[in-house]
């Protein structure tokens, strides 16, 4: 049964591409106002994970529910309670970041003066107010992935997934990207993200999840994962790396 309280609940959901699994019948469960962390290597089937919940994939088999909703049933009512940041931000360049959350706002049919209201407080808080009327083309990539959160956040979503959010930000603007997460965890909301930086996960993450080839290996808060393993002490790395290690055995 799932729990409405719950962010996210995935039931053998499964996505191939060219006869490859990439998504082998995954099942996973997000709490509500939790920071949870999806780590797994390279081709592990983060991404194809993520992309099926936010709606851009079309999964092959399983049921996707975003706080009790049913995405593959009612797509447009899942995604109106959550946003899709991924690795690359995607802006139109022409505009400045003023238009472009007006833009995103009025995709989400908020009232124009709330709108700007929101938009002028996330780009203070950014640190984009005095950008506000540049085209976003000659951003920097940091400051191109702060316009995108800002927009993935123009309408409060209550699930927030970002994938790989702090690739290629120098150490302010991370800092910056990192409070923001930890400020809206506070606020109530739920964060997925997937990240190759360890330690970012290490620190953040309420739970983490680890998945190879399609599958869920481990899951749970850092002191459980060390459990599982009998490695007190160790740090995630250390864990990841057991884990994922090709000698493990395939979960069933």
């Amino acid at each position: 049964m799932i729990d409405v309280t719950d962010a996210l609940v995935l039931r053998g959901l499964s996505k191939a591409f060219a006869g490859k699994p990439a998504v082998a019948s995954l099942d996973l469960t997000v709490r509500s106002g939790e920071l949870y962390a999806l780590l797994g290597p390279n081709g592990a089937g983060k991404t194809t994970t993520l992309r099926m919940v936010a709606g851009l994939l079309a999964p092959d088999a399983g049921a996707i529910s975003v706080y009790g909703v049913d995405a593959r049933a009612d797509p447009a009512g899942a995604k109106r309670v959550m946003a899709w940041a991924p690795d690359e931000p995607l802006l139109y360049d022409k505009l400045n970041p003023m238009e472009y959350l007006e833009f995103v706002a009025g995709l989400w049919g908020t009232d124009g003066k709330a709108a700007r209201r929101k938009a002028e407080e996330l780009l203070k808080w950014l640190g984009l107010w005095e950008q506000r009327r540049q085209r976003c083309e000659g951003f920097s990539r940091g400051m191109k992935q702060k316009v995108a959160l800002a927009g993935a956040l123009i309408h409060d979503p209550k699930l927030l997934i970002l994938d790989e959010p702090l690739t290629g930000l120098d150490a302010a603007v991370a800092r910056q990207v990192k409070d923001l997460l930890q400020q809206r965890v506070r606020g109530g909301a739920t964060v997925i993200l997937t990240t190759h930086i360890l330690e970012v996960a290490e620190r953040m993450a309420d739970r983490i999840g680890i998945i190879q080839n399609g599958r869920l290996l481990a899951e749970g808060t850092l002191a459980e994962l060390r459990a599982r393993t009998g490695e007190e002490g160790a740090t995630l790395e250390d864990l990841f790396l057991e884990l994922t290690a090709p000698d493990q055995p395939v979960p069933a």
